[in-house]
């Protein structure tokens, strides 16, 4: 939070055209430090620093998921971290500071906010599902623009939460249905276990359920085969 709405944070940007801020890379720095004390013998993968390690044991580090939203003073960020073992994502952290929340989960132990424990919704129909999206031009690349303006016209509810949010209010049972079209292994790999923890079911848009597959749609379970449906 030091940088959060500082005239000083630097920020450049990167090949791929997307900003990163002296705070994004500082967060992961600490972050790796801890990890490699605590636990050397494990591989660490972070969207700032890249691969450390080959270990079948290591942790998924996006020091800060949203950041457009820190950069502009938008409280909505947080730092993403999962752990994968053999391939598999076994347990899962979310934290938000600026809207003090955390959000986590392990594999068979449920998913908690805060220390409450989380269930998605019973909405069973699209005509009374709240959808939450990151923007309407990121499905452009993908020729889904119209698939998703049909479907998000039937939802009962539209809001562009974005980011980590949309799939953390999915599994708080608040909203039924996060999509999001292009999506970095770092931003997903909490969020599938949370989600599914939840009770919810997570994959990509075409249906595969593996974090890293470059999309991302969350939904209570209930909705996700109508969902997938409609987005093809």
């Amino acid at each position: 939070m030091r940088w959060f709405r500082s005239s000083s944070l630097a920020v450049r940007t990167k090949e791929d055209r997307s900003p990163v801020s002296a705070a994004d890379e500082e967060t992961e720095r600490m972050i790796r430090e801890a990890l490699q004390r605590e636990r050397p013998a494990d591989g660490i993968v972070g969207e700032e620093f890249g691969v450390s390690g080959e270990a079948a044991r290591r942790w998924i580090v996006d020091p800060i998921d949203a950041t457009k939203n820190y950069i502009r003073g938008i409280p909505v960020f947080a730092t993403l971290i999962a752990l994968e073992e053999d391939g598999k994502i076994v347990m899962g952290v979310v934290s938000s500071p600026a809207i003090q929340k955390r959000w986590w989960a392990s594999k068979g132990n449920g998913a908690f906010c805060n220390g409450e424990r989380m269930h998605v919704s019973n909405v069973d129909a699209i005509e009374r599902a709240y959808l939450s999206y990151d923007s309407v031009s990121s499905f452009d690349p993908y020729g889904t623009t119209h698939s998703f303006i049909v479907l998000a016209g039937r939802c009962a509810r539209t809001r562009a939460f974005g980011d980590f949010w949309s799939h953390m209010l999915v599994a708080e049972g608040a909203v039924d249905i996060a999509i999001e079209p292009e999506v970095a292994p770092w931003d997903m790999a909490p969020v599938q276990i949370i989600v599914e923890e939840a009770g919810g079911r997570f994959t990509d848009v075409a249906g595969h359920t593996h974090y890293n597959l470059g999309s991302g749609v969350s939904t209570n379970g209930r909705l996700h085969d109508a969902v997938l449906e409609a987005l093809r």
